[in-house]
């Protein structure tokens, strides 16, 4: 789909403070030999993963035996797991009530220590609770983790140790979502397309053009991705592991993707410059079976976002005030006809999700901001990042209070709420239209 002027700005905006997000890295040099490709670029394996649609029933343990009880099956990633398809095939197998085919946990978390920024842990509770209401909303379940695994994959390769244990923890779930804690769900109603993915093991926002032209550092973000319970990951994230500080070759890695991204400001190897490594290097094992997503915003950069908030709002509350039936007060188990019966009224008004769309993003992310440290990125102005992430998390939380019958009428200010008037938006004289 071709993309608008505005959307390109946007894009623009996104790469170019992105860019500067991570200048507070420690700049190291390097000055030993490159390490093999050996590893990374071996033989292809893609074959299909296994995909879920098994009997489940988690009221108890089997009697058998199964992969838990195997002392060479490690929740560390320190070695690599075999065979995970069938180890987890056979445990689904002794289970016996139906459930999703497409279960999804979402996994996120944070530093272990208190924040230094005084207002630094009140924000991520807010942030954390933002996503246990897309994720109770949803059906999924949820995963916050505030312990550091692996004390050498620090930083934004934490993220790594999290998500392989919790694919060890999670044999049910199908596809695993890590969020940042920065990363905040705008659009609650949003259901992702997981039937899109059915041949992709990984899902990313990004750029194709800054991949695989342009070689940006900033082509994808991988604070946001989804991706499948299978052997394919677990050999991606031993790979992707292999990259960072918990390994011998980290320093040489750090020269390699500078050398390779030519807009990466820093000699550091980090998680996203080794994903886009892959995807430029080993596109038959990997790349293949990657999709990269901007139809939506599954990333989208907050500092093009947060002042369409009032706008994008005012436009919802057009549409329901035509409809009666988007009226209609209703519990929060069955908003999914609801929300359903909305998608199609706004997709008929010719509402876009892209950047220039006046669809409500599906994420909104805080990338540069750092909430918890407050040492943010010092092109962004003054409080912006503290402001930014208020209206945002109001924004949300209007979505959810709306089913308990409330509403923050400025979502400047979270700490306050008004009842909602029955038939809201109908009555105008309610001061919420």
């Amino acid at each position: 789909m071709a993309k608008t002027s505005t959307s390109a700005r946007d894009r623009s905006l996104c790469i170019a403070a992105a860019g500067t997000a991570l200048l507070f890295c420690a700049l190291w040099v390097f000055t030993d030999p490159l390490p093999s490709f050996s590893t990374l670029l071996s033989k292809p394996n893609i074959k299909e993963c296994l995909q879920g649609g098994r009997p489940l029933n988690m009221s108890q343990e089997p009697l058998r035996k199964t992969f838990y009880d195997d002392p060479e099956i490690h929740y560390t990633i320190d070695k690599p797991v075999i065979d995970w398809d069938e180890k987890r095939s056979e445990w689904l197998k002794h289970y016996t009530t139906m459930f999703s085919r497409n279960r999804v946990l979402v996994v996120t978390g944070s530093q272990p220590s208190p924040c230094k920024n005084p207002s630094g842990d009140h924000l991520l509770l807010r942030c954390f609770k933002n996503k246990v209401d897309y994720s109770r909303i949803h059906g999924y379940d949820i995963f916050y983790n505030n312990a550091l695994l692996d004390p050498k994959m620090r930083s934004f390769w934490a993220k790594i140790p999290i998500i392989r244990a919790a694919m060890l923890a999670h044999p049910e779930a199908e596809w695993i979502f890590w969020v940042d804690s920065d990363a905040i769900f705008t659009d609650m109603e949003f259901k992702i397309p997981l039937e899109r993915y059915k041949d992709h093991n990984l899902v990313v926002h990004g750029w194709p053009n800054l991949i695989y032209e342009k070689k940006s550092w900033v082509a994808v973000n991988a604070g946001v991705f989804l991706l499948r319970n299978c052997q394919w990951s677990m050999d991606f994230l031993d790979v992707w592991a292999s990259m960072g500080p918990k390994s011998p070759d980290y320093p040489k890695w750090g020269r390699i993707l500078r050398s390779t991204l030519k807009d990466k400001l820093f000699p550091e190897s980090d998680d996203q410059s080794a994903l886009i490594y892959l995807l430029l290097k080993g596109s038959r094992k990997w790349g293949d079976m990657i999709y990269v997503e901007n139809e939506y915003s599954l990333h989208g950069y907050w500092l093009a976002i947060v002042n369409k908030f009032d706008r994008i709002a005012k436009k919802y509350v057009e549409v329901e005030k035509r409809v009666p039936r988007l009226r209609r007060r209703h519990a929060e188990a069955v908003r999914e006809s609801y929300a359903a019966e909305l998608e199609r009224r706004l997709a008929a008004e010719g509402g876009e999700r892209h950047d220039s769309g006046w669809r409500r993003p599906f994420i909104t992310h805080f990338t540069g901001c750092q909430p918890c440290s407050g040492e943010h990125n010092p092109a962004y102005e003054g409080d912006s990042c503290w402001v930014g992430m208020e209206r945002a998390l109001s924004f949300a939380d209007n979505q959810v209070l709306r089913s308990y019958g409330f509403v923050h009428p400025d979502i400047a200010n979270g700490s306050y709420v008004r009842p909602l008037p029955f038939d809201y938006p109908g009555d105008e004289s309610n001061g919420f239209s």
